[in-house]
């Protein structure tokens, strides 16, 4: 989801930052077994996971097979060394989105890229549902006083939510909310239902669906179409009592356009995991709103990514020893 700066500027020499590390359980690699690196450096959760998909972890070199970013590195660092390293047949990207690349991934196609995407659905989805209660039940405001007020919150219960994404974030969030309401309206590029919704609509949909909605989830890849896709328009399309949460990335939404919206009260209220710009600059109106909460992208933390993304990298290494797809293809044109 979720995502973070370019680190290209402060990023390490790529010199000697490929040492593998012993594995609690070593693995004997046969002949074939595909030779990955880990950039910037190998984690010992990362070299067991290779191991147990029949690869080895060892630095970049002419046999390099695969590329595995442990964490977002610069896309510099990445395209030099895939392009001093011919034999990279596929590149394991540490994040579900994965724009901050565009330009690495076009460049070299022939290269099988994967991304996080559906690997971390779990504690996105979990975190979404959790903003959106939050914000429905004026946690926030009671967060933030200092005396004993008046009861307020709405019900999620039986409520009208559309939600934009189908991706494995999309789905595991519509998998939560069917808990709570089986009014959901998923939006997707394509007109593919998807289970579970009440109905699914392509984006050319988006702006008949917001009138009616009581929630509005934003759950899109970030691509030069979903750019401020919840703009000055849109968001007045939306009811005076509907609530926005953002957990994909934060140039889906306006920012300035969406503080304006619920300073003047024209939303009931917002929650957002990540903003435009981000971090969000001390002093940003959105800080002091009582209508929005603000969240430092935390909808999947280090830790708990962490054994998602091995098992990500444990099944990938084992399909590429194989012959097989990868799981979490990044379909290039697409952007996601």
């Amino acid at each position: 989801m979720a995502q973070h700066a370019d680190p290209e500027s402060s990023s390490p020499s790529l010199q000697n930052r490929t040492e593998p590390v012993p594995s609690a359980n070593p693995f004997q690699p046969g002949p074939a077994a595909p030779s990955v690196a880990v950039l910037p450096a190998p984690t010992a959760e990362l070299v067991r996971a290779v191991s147990e998909g029949g690869g080895v972890v060892e630095p970049l070199s002419s046999r390099t097979d695969g590329l595995v970013l442990a964490e977002a590195i610069g896309p510099g660092d990445v395209g030099r060394a895939v392009a001093a390293h011919a034999n990279i047949r596929w590149v394991q990207l540490p994040l579900a989105g994965v724009d901050q690349y565009d330009e690495v991934l076009r460049t070299y196609r022939k290269i099988e890229w994967t991304s996080g995407k559906g690997a971390f659905r779990q504690p996105v989805g979990e975190f979404a549902l959790a903003l959106t209660l939050a914000v429905m039940r004026n946690i926030p405001a009671y967060a933030r006083s200092r005396t004993w007020g008046q009861p307020q919150g709405t019900s999620l219960h039986n409520r009208r939510v559309v939600l934009v994404g189908a991706g494995g974030v999309g789905q595991e969030i519509l998998r939560l909310l069917s808990l709570f309401t089986d009014h959901v309206t998923v939006v997707r590029a394509h007109d593919r239902q998807v289970p579970g919704a009440e109905r699914t609509i392509t984006d050319a949909g988006l702006d008949k669906a917001l009138p009616a909605a009581d929630v509005v989830i934003l759950a899109a890849a970030m691509t030069p179409g979903t750019a401020h896709l919840m703009d000055a328009r849109r968001l007045k399309l939306m009811k005076p009592d509907a609530f926005l949460i953002n957990i994909a990335r934060g140039p889906l939404v306006d920012t300035n356009a969406l503080a304006q919206a619920l300073a003047a009260g024209k939303l009931a209220g917002a929650a957002l995991d990540v903003t435009d710009p981000q971090p969000l600059p001390d002093g940003h109106p959105l800080w002091t709103e009582p209508r929005a909460l603000v969240t430092p992208h935390t909808a999947e933390t280090p830790a708990m990514v962490a054994p998602l993304l091995a098992g990500r990298v444990r099944d990938n290494v084992r399909r590429l020893a194989a012959g097989q797809p990868l799981d979490g293809l990044v379909d290039v044109e697409a952007g996601y």
